[in-house]
């Protein structure tokens, strides 16, 4: 896909938004748009926010999941979608299966968000969530009935229904240059093992410039 002089929506959540770089020329994004020539990258990245609807069970005061937030972005050429790590950090929803459908579950919110997505942007790419430091989650607080299960589970249930939706995903998960799992390579790129830095977000842009070009 030409890339040069497209309008790319880009939603997400701090990582998007831009937590942990130095200035807003260094997120991902705005690499990618100084790099291909995009004529606009709009960010709508929101801190801490999640993928599924969080419901009656949330005690969290903001709960601006990606669902709610979709419908007031512009139309434009692609939309980009970065999130899972805070269903998985601090989401009181549950995984959830493959054959959800409501927004109240990881599994279903995914499909939710997929399917009002596709009826105003042509291009939808899904990028899953990175690497982090205690990813396999113990210690992780979950609200009664609701089983803390590892990220690769998010990461495979973001694949499995872009997958059967058609929608590309970019795996950042199994890549071998972003291993926010391991403490060594977080000192350098990802210090609080959550949020990556600029060099970080300098591999992300490469990563993603080239999938988007192979589309």
């Amino acid at each position: 896909m030409e890339l040069k002089g497209k309008i790319i929506n880009f939603l997400g959540d701090s990582i998007t938004q831009g937590c942990g770089v130095s200035s807003p020329k260094a997120i991902f994004h705005s690499v990618l748009k100084e790099k291909y020539g995009i004529k606009e990258a709009r960010n709508y990245g929101e801190g801490g926010t999640r993928i599924a609807r969080q419901g009656e069970i949330t005690s969290l005061v903001r709960d601006r999941d990606f669902i709610l937030r979709a419908t007031d972005m512009e139309d434009a050429d692609m939309v980009v979608v970065f999130g899972g790590t805070n269903d998985f950090g601090t989401g009181q929803a549950a995984l959830g299966s493959p054959s959800d459908k409501t927004m109240y579950t990881f599994y279903g919110a995914v499909q939710v968000l997929i399917d009002n997505l596709k009826k105003q942007f042509k291009h939808i790419v899904f990028i899953t969530p990175l690497h982090r430091l205690n990813e396999d989650g113990r210690g992780a607080w979950k609200p009664e009935g609701v089983t803390q299960m590892p990220l690769c589970e998010y990461v495979k249930a973001v694949k499995e229904v872009c997958n059967r939706s058609s929608v590309p995903v970019l795996d950042l998960f199994f890549d071998d240059d972003l291993l926010g799992n391991d403490p060594e390579w977080c000192r350098e790129y990802m210090p609080d093992g959550v949020h990556p830095n600029d060099k970080c977000h300098q591999i992300i842009a490469q990563k993603l410039g080239a999938f988007l070009e192979n589309l």
